[in-house]
């Protein structure tokens, strides 16, 4: 049966149907919090403030941060923390930066709060997971510089080919 004047059969003013469950976030509203998603990856190292992130979604800093939390289970200050300490991770991994340039290159400015949330995020502090990585494992070298280094490689491991013969003129 269908409601009349835009009632729905309870009577409650809801319409009769519903483009998405409750809760659920529609297509439009995903893809501007994805826009202020990867701006906050893009700009994780500079000082970002809510309405500026809110901006790049389009949104109110207030209606933002609920639709953030809904879509991505936590609030935007919080992914913003966690990016942070998850790129300080990979800093530390190397003993050539101090604790207190990889708080800053991270875009904390506190070395205080930056050590009290890498030791929330991970269970340890930073310089405890620098000393443990320089331990754990050797340096991470990347290939193009270990290819430099190394010297001509083996006849045997370079790719040869042999011009294909031309064709015959007709």
């Amino acid at each position: 049966m269908e409601p009349t004047g835009g009632r729905s059969p309870e009577g409650r003013g809801r319409s009769a149907q519903r483009s998405a469950p409750p809760g659920a976030l529609g297509v439009e509203t995903l893809i501007a919090l994805r826009r202020a998603h990867d701006h906050i990856d893009r700009h994780y190292s500079e000082p970002l403030d809510l309405a500026e992130v809110a901006r790049a979604a389009g949104y109110s800093r207030h209606h933002f941060v609920r639709a953030f939390r809904t879509a991505y289970g936590e609030t935007p200050g919080r992914y913003l923390s966690r990016r942070r300490i998850e790129r300080a991770q990979e800093l530390l991994r190397s003993p050539v930066p101090t604790v207190t340039e990889v708080c800053h290159a991270v875009g904390f400015t506190s070395l205080g709060s930056f050590s009290s949330r890498f030791r929330d995020v991970t269970g340890l502090s930073p310089t405890e997971f620098q000393r443990r990585a320089a331990t754990a494992a050797p340096l991470m070298v990347p290939g193009c510089y270990l290819l430099r280094c190394a010297g001509p490689l083996p006849q045997a491991m370079t790719a040869t080919r042999k011009k294909p013969p031309e064709p015959a003129p007709l």
